[in-house]
């Protein structure tokens, strides 16, 4: 039997038969069921028995299908009895073959544990609860189907057991009373911080484990000079929790004109204790070394449950292994965490025993002579604080960025001529210039991450360059740094490469962007990847990049031999021909092309057999066969001094092509219409065999040769994932062999574990027994067995291979937009579900995860025919509920992925199912945007704006008053699932909708009714007349949408904007009626109305253009953000020619516009808030804002948690959302008054609904919310701006016009 098939259903992993079968029911009946399979034996059998373990396969990898069951114990008792139906059937056929009983008797055993499981399961987490609820809160506590699938997996998505319970606790303080309840329930502890490892380190190896997350303990502490343990001289450290972000503590450090040095490429996601944990390092690494080098102090829990503290003693304050001894101070403390248990230990390692010598990112040795927490994976404790030591970084940068056309082993030889020229003796040293670091792309890196080549010189196969260099020059000469730039670049030069110094702080920045996008380089296989990091001596780096190339090459000649034999095998059958109205044979019609199409293909195939069997064969030998074989080659550029046939296939002298050397033939041969199937299945056997080609990509820290070794890989197939592995063990072995080592910083984890001798490992095995004898840390981690045997990985391809339902509905779309997904986490800092302090971690990398696996639920449900079970549709709303559509997470991702749109599919899917939850408030809130009839509009805006407004501030009054909404604000609840929301009505979600209060004082009339302008059939031109008809006029005509906030709702918006187009002289035209943009029901998944809206418009704005065509409209003006994006697909510049896109401030701005100071400047102070959809198209909102106001405007970031109608929707998630917008608010407020300013602190926005969403903040930092530009009327216009400008509109400055 193949053990390839994968014959087992609802397998949408990358496990084939083989491993399902040995996890379940054991590797000896695996041997059994194999023999029998290839006897021809049960048949019938065996397909049923595959039912049966496919069942239990997906259920056990699917905590929503688990919860689902355990929740519903009639679907359990279905499931079961069918389950065991099917082995009493396969018991009746056994027809006395006693080699069916093994297998037979542990699928039966394998059945009796899935049934016990439920309710061992539904036992054990009343445990859970009951002990861990004793040291933090509920909300903590997580067994759902989002929290546990977010923490099986890291960034490589390697799986093995989901987690039985997720922990996130609030303190550092609940951390070991936290630990010593996970020991008493007998689970193992897997710390956990922002899950970017790409080893398998947080990977679960046992389902009775528990994931503690430390994502809460974020405090970070002042930049403090402290004289450290056995130091003379103070210096900069900052102490930081666990959970903090890398990227924040770098912040914090910059901001006190500081360096913190563990800078790695997942900064803008990974923690602090993962950090330590990995001993990660980044580019900086070769100016300050690792985690280990610059670790001051760090606290963890043991694995007794107790707090320790080590300390590092006589700091050198550079690279931990040039000190002739380390010492570190060890400290136990008891349960209490403050009184001292024991003695102190002092641990003293000599420093050339942390690393290899000469690989200054050696990670390799886990035991580092018992040094606790540091390399050690999470394995034998947890990482809750540190202290570390910041630096100093030289006054000047320049950044370098070089671009290689030439030979690959020609150009990486320049990476020793750079790092040896800033080494001690080197020109660049001598000169006090330093190499603050040093990062390689390779050709296929280059491509991946989409690399903008700056050269207009061209490479040889293409316009990127082969190898891209971009590093840091600091130094506190600047004619030095500058010097030492130009000489970096002149070096270059000689080695066919083209070089770009960067000055400015935005041009360096943009020269690094493309390093940040790395992980996009398995965008093509669906983000799966094999990531392999080693260090190599930076004198060998060439042998590396060669022995890489190598296996490049061979892997590439391999996949083009197998295109060979699937064409050979599709030219051996029925060749499909677009027969017409041909009435003859097939044969008759293909003649003799067939047998020349098969020997053109034999031939081809012998050729490149021959150069994949001769690639050491020296070139003058192989040369002289090149006429025999008729290979053509041109001329040799590689300047190997021994050059072999493998020099011009890797210098492109010579090409295995089958573009040009077999497709033109096959092509020629089976020409004309009659033969165009045939040449398009030649193109489709192309792409399948190309799709399972295996190359490996190189990026690196290059200035101490780490080497970022990716492979990826289609997890769905299952020969490209055994060749894949293959490759991996040349790596390994290529790497050893050039006295390097097969880990720089990601560490051992799972994916490296068989690489390590026994000799490397045994040490650290032993230090385990000895700490932890019973795994209570990361149990399996680093042990015997715990390797890639038992893992797996989820199949995107798999999964839409079979299923209607996903051909039929947005399913399938959904499937696809989210696939390419790295799990990088990079989403997570500017998503505004992402707030785990508020009990928010709905981050995009946590929901696709979640969305994934309801999508497989989903289709497993339907194919089983025992219906799709209405939780999961619960759990799918939940989801999509818990997104704000603002786009955010579209820019840091590098494969481009908007959750904004998943969101916007998963809500039209769920309504397309009929399975969408109705929300009176937000039906209500959705008609009043929709409805058109002014009478109607001003009725609601009565009832809802006045009195409904009025009413939720008297109610928030009176909850304030009795305490009553304070707690939920502080520390805002989980919100997993569907609260109820009006029927009937919770308290909780009663308190979440008054907890802020809506604002007061808007006008009591729509702009319309004010200038009598709401008739739907007349187009209202607005201009000052007198200005207009002026002999020196040359104003604008423009068109302005206000859109439904600044017109419905807050028509003062509205109002200023005409007001300030009317006072420059400008004629605006506006459209009739009041009028939606279409974007609110497109956000909400009512697609079908919001494009019936959009269409609708452009026909009436169409109309528009024609009824004022003597009117030269060449600028549409919108004054909302929302409305910005929408109209952005309108294709105005159809209906107004020529016409342009601006929001109402920067046209503003463009018109000369704006304050002087002075007033304005000494009575009040600006922040500014710009919104998620961002309105300013031009140029940066802050930038904007800031040259109106003619004085800083500090930005006030994070989403206020309005999101159009969330907050009436979803009170209890904007609650969440909001936690985090009101501590940049109460901190922006502290800034401006640190200096003892009295005046008004206003945060100004350019979108109504964050204006409504900013108001809610009055209360709470002391500030009042406003647009710019009403704040712009109020200054330029006078107090009264709004009643003056209505009185002169409504005389004589309103054209009406009938359409």
């Amino acid at each position: 039997m193949n053990a390839r098939l994968r014959e087992i259903p609802y397998n949408y992993t990358s496990f084939s038969d083989r491993e399902i079968v040995i996890r379940l029911l054991g590797a000896e009946n695996w041997a059994i069921l194999d023999e029998l399979r290839s006897q021809r034996v049960t048949g019938r059998s065996a397909r049923m028995l595959y039912e049966v373990l496919g069942d239990i396969w997906v259920v056990q990898r699917n905590p929503y299908l688990e919860d689902d069951l355990l929740a519903n114990r009639h679907r359990r008792e279905a499931l079961v009895q069918a389950l065991r139906h099917r082995l009493k059937e396969i018991d009746k056929r056994r027809q006395g073959n006693d080699k069916v009983i093994g297998p037979y008797e542990a699928a039966q055993a394998a059945v009796n544990a899935f049934e016990r499981h439920f309710e061992v399961t539904a036992a054990l987490r009343n445990r859970v609860l009951n002990t861990l609820m004793r040291h933090t809160r509920r909300d903590n506590i997580a067994f759902d189907g989002l929290a546990r699938v977010s923490h099986v997996t890291d960034a490589t998505d390697w799986r093995v057991e989901y987690p039985f319970v997720v922990v996130y606790p609030d303190s550092e303080e609940e951390m070991a009373p936290l630990v010593r309840g996970c020991i008493k329930l007998g689970l193992t502890i897997i710390p956990r911080g922002g899950g970017t490892g790409y080893t398998g380190s947080a990977v679960p190896l046992t389902p009775l484990s528990v994931v503690i997350n430390t994502e809460k303990l974020i405090d970070i502490g002042p930049v403090e000079e402290l004289v450290l343990p056995g130091c003379e001289q103070p210096c900069a450290t900052i102490r930081t929790g666990a959970g903090v972000v890398t990227a924040r503590v770098s912040e914090a450090a910059a901001a006190a004109s500081w360096v913190f040095a563990v800078d790695p490429t997942s900064a803008e996601a990974s923690c602090i204790g993962g950090n330590i944990a990995m001993n990660a390092g980044g580019k900086k690494a070769v100016l300050w070394g690792t985690a280990l080098d610059n670790l001051a102090w760090w606290k963890m829990v043991d694995p007794g449950g107790h707090f320790m503290e080590v300390t590092r003693v006589n700091h050198n304050f550079g690279k931990i292994h040039e000190q002739a001894i380390a010492r570190f101070e060890i400290r136990r403390f008891r349960k209490d965490g403050t009184t001292p248990f024991g003695e102190p230990e002092l641990l003293e390692i000599p420093g050339h025993a942390f690393r290899k010598a000469g690989l200054g990112k050696d990670v390799t040795d886990k035991f580092l002579c018992g040094l606790p927490g540091i390399q050690k994976e999470g394995t034998d404790g947890l990482i809750v604080a540190a202290r570390w030591v910041l630096h100093k970084m030289p006054a000047h940068t320049r950044t370098v960025c070089l671009e290689f056309f030439g030979q690959v082993r020609e150009a990486v030889p320049a990476i020793v001529e750079i790092t040896d020229y800033f080494k001690p003796g080197g020109a660049g040293h001598q000169a006090g210039v330093l190499l603050a670091g040093l990062e390689h792309l390779d050709e296929r890196y280059v491509r991946a991450v989409g690399y903008a080549t700056k050269a207009t010189r061209k490479g040889e196969s293409s316009g990127r360059p082969k190898m891209v260099l971009i590093g840091d020059l600091v130094g506190d000469d600047e004619r030095a740094v500058m010097s030492a730039a130009s000489e970096v670049v002149r070096r270059c030069n000689l080695r066919a490469a083209e070089g770009f110094i960067a000055v400015d702080a935005d041009t360096r920045r943009k020269f690094w962007l493309d390093r940040s996008r790395t992980a996009a380089i398995s965008r093509h296989t669906n983000a799966f990847k094999l990531n392999e990091d080693v260090v190599i001596p930076l004198l060998r780096m060439g042998d590396y990049c060669d022995g890489i190339e190598r296996i490049n090459i061979e892997l590439s000649i391999q996949n083009k031999l197998a295109l060979c034999d699937k064409l050979s095998e599709f030219l051996a059958g029925v060749l499909p021909l677009h027969r017409g109205d041909a009435n003859l044979e097939n044969e008759v019609l293909i003649g003799d092309r067939r047998l020349a199409a098969v020997a053109a293909v034999a031939l081809v195939r012998a050729r490149w057999q021959w150069l994949l069997d001769h690639l050491d064969l020296p070139l003058v030998q192989a040369e002289a066969q090149f006429a025999r074989f008729g290979i053509t080659a041109g001329v040799l550029s590689n300047r190997a001094s021994e050059p072999a046939l493998f020099h011009r296939l890797q210098d492109y002298s010579l090409r295995v092509s089958w573009k040009s050397e077999l497709k033109p033939q096959l092509e020629a041969i089976f020409d004309g219409n009659l033969f165009r199937t045939v040449r398009e299945r030649f193109a489709a056997i192309h792409q399948d065999v190309l799709r399972g080609r295996v190359f490996v990509a190189l990026h690196m820290h290059a200035g101490d040769g780490n080497v970022h070794t990716n492979i990826p890989v289609n997890s769905d197939n299952y020969a490209m994932l055994q060749t894949a592995y293959a490759a991996v063990k040349r790596i390994m072995a290529l790497a050893r062999s050039l006295d390097g080592v097969i880990s720089g910083e990601h560490g051992i984890g799972i994916t490296k574990l068989e690489f390590l001798s026994e000799a490397e490992i045994q040490p650290f095995r032993d230090y385990k027994a000895r700490i932890d004898p019973e795994g209570r840390f990361n149990k399996g981690k680093l042990l015997p067995g715990g390797d890639l045997r038992q893992s797996y990985t989820p199949s995107f391809s798999l999964l839409g291979a079979e299923s209607l339902i996903m051909e039929q509905s947005e399913v399938g779309d959904i499937s696809a937009l989210v696939k390419d997904c790295l799990r990088c986490g990079k989403c997570k800092p500017v998503c505004s579900t992402h707030v785990p302090r508020a009990n928010l971690l709905y981050s995009p990398r946590n929901k696709i995860l979640a969305t994934s696996l309801l999508i497989e639920a989903f289709l497993y449900e339907e194919q089983t025919r025992r219906g799709i079970s209405l939780k999961h549709f619960d759990e799918f709303n939940d989801v999509a509920d818990h997104c704000t559509i603002c786009h955010k997470c579209a820019n840091p991702c590098p494969v481009d992925i908007d959750f904004g749109d998943v969101s916007i599919r998963m809500r039209n899917f769920l309504r397309e199912q009929g399975k969408k939850k109705y929300v009176p408030a937000k039906a209500a809130a959705m008609a009043f945007l929709t409805m058109k009839d002014a009478a109607t509009i001003r009725l609601v805006r009565k009832l809802m704006i006045d009195w409904g407004y009025a009413g939720q501030r008297l109610a928030y009054r009176t909850a304030r008053f009795f305490g009553l909404i304070q707690r939920q604000t502080r520390q805002p609840p989980a919100t997993l699932g569907q609260p109820p929301v009006f029927f009937p009505p919770s308290r909780s979600q009663i308190i979440h909708f008054i907890n802020k209060p809506m604002p007061g004082g808007l006008p009591k009339r729509t702009s319309r009714a004010l200038l009598d302008i709401e008739d739907e059939k007349m187009v209202a031109v607005i201009r000052d007349p007198h200005k207009v008809s002026a002999a020196d006029y040359a104003g604008d005509a423009v068109f302005y949408f206000p859109g439904c906030g600044s017109e419905r709702l807050f028509s003062q918006v509205g109002l200023a904007t005409q007001a300030m187009l009317y006072e420059i002289g400008a004629q605006t035209v506006l459209p009739p009626g009041y009028l939606c943009c279409g974007y609110p029901q497109i956000a909400a998944g009512e697609a079908d109305q919001g494009q019936k809206i959009t269409t609708d418009n452009r026909v009436l704005f169409h109309r528009v253009a024609n009824t004022l065509n003597y009117l030269d409209i060449n600028t549409v003006i919108v004054s909302c953000g929302t409305c910005m994006d929408q109209l952005l697909k309108y294709q105005f510049e159809k209906i107004f020619p020529g016409c342009r896109l601006l929001d109402i401030h920067e046209y503003l701005l463009e018109k000369g516009v704006r304050l002087e100071g002075g007033t304005a400047q000494r009575s009040s102070r600006y922040m500014y808030h710009e919104p998620c959809h961002v309105p300013m198209q031009t140029m940066p909102g802050i930038k904007v804002v800031n040259a109106l106001m003619g004085q800083k405007v500090d930005l006030s970031d994070r989403c206020c948690g309005e999101s159009g109608t969330l907050a009436v929707t979803r009170p209890d998630i904007s609650t969440q959302v909001r936690f985090r917008k009101q501590e940049e608010i109460e901190k922006g407020a502290d800034r401006l008054r640190t200096d003892g300013f009295t005046g008004k602190l206003k945060i100004l926005t350019s979108c109504p609904s964050c204006l409504q969403g900013l108001s809610r903040y009055n209360d709470d930092g002391g500030t009042q919310a406003d647009y710019i530009v009403v704040e712009l009327a109020r200054h330029l216009l006078g107090e009264g701006w709004m009643e003056g400008y209505v009185q002169k509109a409504n005389n004589g400055g309103i054209e009406r016009i009938l359409l």
